[in-house]
């Protein structure tokens, strides 16, 4: 190619199906404008979903779920970032998480989610702008379908061993050969009366083996203990696990001493680090040697790129990355375009059977076919908001 034709097509204008053309130079697109979304799902929290808008025509998704019960805060704090944001270019992530970390380390977890939502709609818009898959930005696909469990936690409504095993079967029925459940959730404290303790511990184990025993051996098990434990039954409750052959026991404890001693103890693999913020917050988690699997949120952890970055520490030092991922299909399709690329990938975590609709909440729909999210080839993310799902499920937050 001489350096005449390279310049002619460089200059050209950047024209994708279904989208407005962008201007010659896609690096002078810049965000003007800040749409936040509250989506109804259940008891236990929204959706909260992030479009910006350019002076492109151009607009992008991001997902800023189930950061705290605040979601106007997190609306506002997006706000706030995309004013510092300033006339920055849709390219200057860098940019973006050096303004952002300080408010982070000030306000903590809800910082994180407006950071984590508002960079996942920059990546959209980059794939946009230059006409291809978010996933080609971040080194290409080494994976072109996404393996996902069914975490069936949130949409277990009867929690007894019974009520779990059938939202189990119902998902293995869908096609997913690897189901997620949190059945110690709601036990007693740790500073309870022994026996009542005891007695939550051993339901919630009642509960694990009604779904292996449901779903069989050819369905993976993982369990998240929710930091339930200490370090004296959280190696109790590793020992009493082995029989049912857990894919991964998670987070057991919130003391790193003990999640260290019950990972060099336990026969099945552990995992954690779903609500750890930024590289050095994982650089000081792995120092530890807590888990044998790492699970960053893009929601939690400071973004895609983050995750990449944490993802390339984690490679480093031989653990494999099952991104964390309570969310929306937007950001499980933004977790899926990083995972793809990743040489350590393990699993991705998929909200099973909180709400009918949800497929249907983007366009085209959630690609989910026998356990799998089938990586899209459209610009960006791959996917618009569905606007009439959107009227029947959500509110406007903010439009500013």
């Amino acid at each position: 190619m001489t350096r005449r034709y390279w310049l002619a097509a460089a200059s050209a204008v950047v024209v994708t199906p279904g989208l407005r053309a962008v201007p010659k130079e896609a690096a002078a697109v810049r965000a003007r404008r800040l749409e936040v979304f509250q989506v109804r799902v259940n008891r236990l929290g929204n959706w909260v979903l992030f479009r910006l808008h350019t002076d492109a025509g151009l607009s992008g998704l991001g997902d800023a779920s189930h950061g705290s019960r605040d979601d106007l805060r997190i609306a506002r704090l997006g706000r706030e970032l995309l004013g510092a944001f300033g006339k920055h270019g849709i390219f200057d992530i860098e940019y973006l998480r050096r303004i952002a970390h300080p408010r982070v380390k000030e306000l903590g977890r809800p910082a994180a989610v407006a950071l984590g939502g508002l960079e996942q709609c920059l990546w959209d818009l980059q794939g946009k702008a230059l006409g291809v898959p978010v996933y080609q930005l971040f080194g290409g696909a080494l994976r072109r379908k996404i393996r996902c469990y069914a975490n069936i936690n949130r949409s277990t409504q009867d929690r007894t061993p019974a009520g779990f095993a059938r939202m189990a079967e119902k998902a293995a029925r869908a096609g997913f050969d690897a189901v997620k459940l949190a059945p110690f959730d709601g036990m007693a404290r740790l500073s309870a009366p022994p026996e009542q303790f005891e007695r939550d511990t051993r339901r919630g184990i009642e509960c694990i083996a009604a779904v292996r025993q449901t779903v069989g051996p050819g369905v993976d098990v993982l369990v998240d203990a929710h930091n339930h434990f200490d370090l004296e039954r959280g190696l109790d409750l590793a020992r009493r696990l082995e029989p049912y052959r857990l894919f991964w026991l998670e987070e057991v404890s919130r003391d790193l001493e003990a999640l260290a001693a019950v990972n060099r103890a336990a026969a099945m693999p552990t995992a954690g680090g779903e609500s750890i913020f930024g590289v050095q917050g994982f650089h000081t988690y792995l120092g530890a040697d807590p888990v044998d699997i790492l699970m960053p949120d893009i929601k939690y952890c400071g973004g895609m790129l983050e995750l990449k970055k944490i993802a390339a520490m984690a490679e480093g030092a031989g653990l494999p990355v099952a991104p964390h991922g309570v969310a929306s299909p937007v950001g499980h399709l933004a977790a899926a375009h990083v995972a793809a690329s990743l040489p350590n990938f393990s699993i991705l975590e998929y909200s099973y059977g909180e709400v009918p609709w949800r497929a249907e909440l983007v366009e085209p729909p959630e690609p989910i076919e026998q356990g799998r999210l089938r990586l899209p080839n459209q610009p960006g993310i791959g996917c618009e908001l569905n606007e009439k799902t959107l009227l029947r499920v959500a509110s406007k937050l903010l439009s500013a």
